[in-house]
């Protein structure tokens, strides 16, 4: 246990300064605007949404269908709410955790000595799983990556125990249930069950491949022919079943996720999916530029046999193929010492190295041994006694590495990502294993102590680097700047464009421009991009240049709902009515069919029906704005804020004289926003003209309490003690209202109007001057009453920027 103990804690103390880390990229879609963490969205909806909160079913669905691990954050969410702390700290546990049953499944294999102890803590410190444990969505993989490992010991325990029924089929139960608990947490869990396969002939038994077809045609083996038929069984089961449940339909992915995929040319699409795994091996060997992003053209594609790179291909499967001809067909080795066998580079006697000249002998004698066996009882017993040859352990270190890695070769569908760093976690275990392994057999293969100790240490000082390399890397993780401007070298497209979005949030905005102008440059059609500076330069009152870039946007991506919105928003205030009308109509017909984010696309129509309404409103077509007003809340989805649609729809039926309606809207806008303003505004205007005075008062008075420092709020306060007669407390909101929004012409004429009709000419006549230099073109009107209604619509008019 000391082995697995002292792995599980370097695993554990490399990864505590993630705990003061910050949600970061994806996390923020998977856990932050997740509806599906919420205690009031039924938690049965995780086993029917994907991953990210979309209905699995929808065209536009990732199909990522990991139910345990968004339940894990719904637990996280439910206990700690938002606080990051507690994300990472089950993260981090999760990861130690696995840490140590890679640990003691590597003790099966390499026995109770210290390469047990090397490949322990080789997994413990690999910088590859920095994404997988820092960042907070890498969970997924971590908790795949747990009942992956408990499968295949539960399946270990099976073949030692064959032959015992009831103990036996105990263990295997547990390797089915596990290796779908392991499919629930992420889709490639399900590979346990292949590599189970492996490690039951190549491994327990010990076969070679010349005799794999003998054995299964003779029936010499039926136990081994039953658990190999069950678990094919059940893999196929949980693949069915895992296909029914999304749909029968694959994912769908954008051309930038997955560039080679979405290429017309055969030759470089087949190129560079020989060559993608290439790179990710060397990831795992020297992973010295990790990125949290390799989409796009982070990784170039691979377009003609001259490319250099096919050299790094060829080498690769070259070394691949040599590899798994050693393991499978080379005669099973092992040393022998003074008579006594040498695994895990010592003597089993007395753990001493051996440094004798012996030759390896051949041990066929053993396999064949294992064959003859009708029942693989007896034999079995005394053969799990002896640890497995280097050449069982390299088979079944290749089937960790290659096997998990199949789902994102593209082999048998497209994934949306190029390379993801998460991804190797699982695989990481093999690599981790054939590193230790080879070290292992050079070391046992050399004869002199020197030697011994160079191959020792150079592989201890591997882990060192391998864990300094780990902490560095997990302070690019701390938050989102920092995570950003590491990626910029790999990926320098969805990193200023993602660092762009840090910066607006931190109202840097001549520092966000320009790192939304450096990811165009490196590619000019993203359309988010193009939105998002867009969305900047409007905020920032430059409306031609928004147009802009909001119509290069829709050029891009025609079904960019958001940039209609604001598109028409712009054009409505210019008084562009009829162009804002269009527009809003035509992104209302938007359908959100393969969008990558169907809930953010509704909350964008839903905007554009609402800013639609408001137009008809000011127009005074209250009757068309009705009936646009309830499509919006038809399409509403679940995480849309409705209180400015509800509050506008009493106002449209207000204008209508249908005053029951009005109040029953302006009442759900105050239920679903307790502290909406409008609402008590509009509210207080409806009780107080059906003559319930005091009751109208104290909603007023309330809108105050909200926000003492909004003057439109004691301006309809004033209005309404203007209405009773209450000169002189009108008169005095009138001030505290001009006062507090001085430039505001509409505040401070309203305002002189009131003090007039108080008989405070003296000051009237102040706020007169003041509206008129605000205004210096505008007749100036004595009565207020056409005044006090725009007021009101102004008050409302709420516009919506969707990020």
């Amino acid at each position: 246990m000391i082995a697995e103990l002292v792995s599980s804690a370097l695993g554990l103390a490399l990864y505590l300064n993630t705990l003061s880390a910050d949600f970061c990229y994806d996390d923020s879609r998977a856990i932050k605007t997740n509806q599906d963490l919420l205690p009031e969205t039924p938690w049965t909806h995780i086993f029917f949404n994907d991953f990210w909160g979309t209905l699995l079913t929808h065209s536009g669905s990732h199909k990522s269908y990991r139910p345990f691990c968004t339940l894990s954050f719904r637990l996280n969410h439910a206990i700690g709410g938002l606080n990051p702390w507690s994300y990472h700290l089950v993260n981090v546990l999760l990861h130690a955790a696995v840490t140590g049953l890679f640990t003691s499944f590597s003790k099966i294999l390499l026995g109770d000595g210290y390469w047990t102890f090397m490949a322990g803590l080789m997994f413990a410190s690999h910088p590859i799983h920095t994404e997988a444990v820092a960042g907070i969505v890498g969970r997924a993989d971590i908790g795949a990556s747990l009942f992956f490992l408990l499968s295949l010991l539960c399946y270990v325990k099976h073949c030692s125990t064959r032959g015992y029924s009831a103990r036996t089929w105990g263990w295997f139960l547990g390797t089915g249930l596990c290796a779908g608990c392991s499919m629930l947490w992420k889709e490639q869990g399900v590979t346990v069950l292949a590599v189970s396969a492996v490690y039951d002939v190549f491994v327990f038994h010990r076969l070679k491949m010349k005799q794999i077809l003998p054995t299964i045609y003779k029936g010499k083996n039926l136990s081994l022919f039953l658990s190999i038929s069950l678990l094919t069984f059940w893999g196929t089961s949980l693949l069915g079943a895992r296909l029914y449940w999304m749909g029968n339909k694959p994912p769908s992915f954008s051309n930038s996720d997955n560039p080679a995929a979405d290429s017309d040319s055969f030759l470089a699409r087949t190129l560079t999916f020989f060559y993608l795994p290439t790179k990710n091996l060397w990831l795992l060997l020297c992973p010295d530029t990790l990125s949290f992003d390799w989409s796009m053209d982070a990784v170039p594609l691979v377009k003609t046999i001259c490319d250099w790179r096919n050299l790094h291909t060829v080498a690769f499967y070259i070394g691949l193929l040599l590899l798994a001809y050693y393991g499978l067909k080379s005669p099973s080795m092992e040393r022998e010492c003074d008579g006594k066998f040498v695994t895990n580079g010592k003597q089993n006697a007395n753990g001493h190295s051996c440094h004798s000249d012996a030759e390896y002998r051949n041990s066929e004698i053993k396999s064949s041994f294992a064959s003859k066996v009708e029942n693989g009882i007896k034999n079995n017993v005394s053969q799990r006694t002896q640890l497995p040859s280097t050449e069982n352990i390299v088979v079944l270190s290749l089937s960790l590495l290659i096997i998990p890695f199949v789902p994102a070769t593209n082999l048998f569908f497209y994934v949306g990502f190029v390379i993801a760093e998460r991804v190797l976690y699982i695989p990481s275990m093999g690599f981790c294993l054939l590193i230790t392994v080879g070290a292992r057999a050079l070391y046992v293969k050399v004869q002199k102590r020197f030697l011994k100790s160079l191959i020792f240490y150079a592989t201890a000082t591997l882990i060192v680097f391998y864990g300094l390399k780990t902490v560095i890397r997990n302070g690019d993780w701390q938050n989102e700047e920092m995570l950003y401007r590491s990626g910029i070298k790999v990926n320098p497209a969805k990193a200023w464009g993602n660092l762009g979005n840090v910066l607006k949030s931190q109202s840097k905005v001549s520092e966000a421009e320009s790192a939304y102008r450096n990811a165009l440059y490196y590619r000019s059609n993203m359309a988010d991009m193009l939105y998002n500076l867009g969305l900047l330069l409007q905020e920032n009152s430059r409306f031609a240049e928004a147009l802009h870039y909001y119509k290069l946007a829709i050029g891009s991506r025609p079904t960019l709902a958001s940039a209609y919105l604001n598109t028409g928003i712009i054009l409505m205030n210019q008084g562009k009515m009829e162009e804002a009308r269009r527009t809003f109509l035509k992104c209302s017909e938007i359908p959100d069919e393969n969008l990558k984010d169907p809930h953010a696309h509704k909350s964008s129509v839903t905007s554009c029906l609402y800013n639609l309404g408001k137009l008809y409103h000011e127009q005074g077509h209250y009757e068309d704005a009705l009936s646009v007003y309830k499509e919006a809340i038809q399409k509403m989805p679940r995480q849309f804020a409705p209180q400015s649609l509800y509050n506008m729809m009493g106002e449209a039926y207000m204008r209508l004289s249908k005053l029951p309606e009005a109040e029953h809207w302006y009442m759900e806008s105050l239920k679903s926003k307790t502290d909406h303003i409008p609402a008590h505004l509009t509210y207080g205007k409806l009780l107080a003209l059906t003559g319930r005075k005091s009751e109208a008062e104290k909603f007023f008075l309330k809108a105050i309490e909200l926000d003492p420092t909004k003057g439109n709020c004691y301006m309809h306060y004033g209005q309404f003690l203007l209405e009773e007669a209450r000169l002189i407390e009108a008169a005095e909101m009138a001030k505290k209202a001009a006062e507090l929004d001085s430039t505001e012409f509409d505040v401070v004429f309203n305002a002189a109007h009131m003090l007039r009709q108080a008989s405070l000419n003296e000051a009237a006549e102040k706020y007169y001057d003041l509206a008129a230099r605000l205004r210096p073109n505008w007749s100036i009107k004595t009565s207020s009453s056409a005044y006090y209604n725009g007021l009101v619509k102004k008050e409302l008019s709420e516009l919506f920027y969707l990020p």
